[in-house]
């Protein structure tokens, strides 16, 4: 499992590279390979749409247990909301033999927030609004939690075509325990050349255009901006 980062060549690790650059076979969701076409000329592609997980990481598998060395791609890191767990899972479930190691890749909660400032310079959490594979119920608890503990919270899946209630019920549940005015930082198409950046506040946030492609960081109570920049202050004397 490679994790190729949030999508351009400069943020892509040079252990990443050189795990595709070994491998014969590479896997992924096809927006992810046309993100490393410059790394896969020659070897055999393995590409699937949106929700065929299970099906390209059981392919994936099995061509490694045919004897292959196989690159199954995810963006950002493969254990963070990528193909790891499900491969590890799958490889026990179905008894694969294969070795396997996991190359971790830049997360979109870290390469956002880079571009954003410093908002997770303190205690932070990232959560997925995707009720797909888990259930709203068990989101919603999960963001209770967070807001009374005053963490930061990166989201992730935030908003689609689909899902419109699950953003909006998200920052309803912010906005009893924080102030309208908490920063709120968004990215959009993370590293590419359609990236957008907003720096906005939670009072606000439900104004902006926030998609699947968004990853948006809610502040805490000390979170701040300043100079252009959204930062949440660790407590250093200045």
């Amino acid at each position: 499992m490679v994790g190729i980062g949030p999508g351009n060549r400069l943020d892509r690790t040079r252990r990443a590279e050189q795990a595709i650059a070994d491998s014969q076979v590479v896997a992924g969701y096809d927006l992810y390979l046309a993100h490393i076409a410059d790394l896969t000329a020659g070897k055999e592609l393995i590409a699937s749409g949106m929700m065929q997980e299970t099906e390209r990481c059981r392919a994936a598998l099995q061509r490694a247990a045919q004897g292959a060395v196989v690159a199954l791609v995810s963006s950002g890191d493969p254990g963070v909301y990528g193909m790891a767990g499900l491969a590890l899972e799958m490889t026990a479930a179905e008894g694969f033999e294969v070795p396997i190691e996991i190359v971790p890749g830049i997360s979109a909660a870290n390469s956002a927030a880079a571009r954003l400032g410093a908002p997770l310079m303190l205690d932070y959490a990232c959560i997925s609004l995707s009720d797909l594979l888990v259930p709203w119920d068990a989101i919603r608890s999960r963001l209770t939690a967070l807001a009374e503990a005053d963490l930061v919270v990166a989201l992730y899946n935030p908003r689609s075509k689909k899902r419109i209630m699950q953003l909006e019920e998200a920052v309803e549940i912010m906005q009893f325990h924080r102030s309208d005015a908490t920063p709120v930082g968004i990215v959009t198409a993370i590293g590419e050349a359609n990236e957008r950046i907003e720096i906005t506040t939670l009072g606000q946030l439900l104004k902006t255009d926030v998609g699947m492609r968004s990853t948006v960081i809610i502040g805490n109570s000390t979170s701040l901006q300043l100079g252009g920049w959204m930062i949440t202050p660790r407590g250093y004397r200045l």
